[in-house]
């Protein structure tokens, strides 16, 4: 027969690693949002140093 603690301490492992893959999940869905936002931003800010430049270039 098998050890019910045995079985408790496999749970509660399962258990951890599911939460951990949850917390993985999230971060990453937070870091690419973050990167989409800088990309955006960096996008922006490169078409409006193109327009100056071009204004000076004349």
């Amino acid at each position: 027969m098998t050890d019910p603690s045995l079985l408790h301490r496999i749970e509660a492992a399962v258990a951890r690693i599911e939460a951990a893959a949850a917390a993985q999940r999230k971060e990453s869905d937070s870091l690419a949002r973050r990167h989409a936002t800088l990309r955006e931003t960096m996008t922006r800010a490169v078409a409006a140093l193109d327009e100056i430049i071009a204004k000076e270039n004349g």
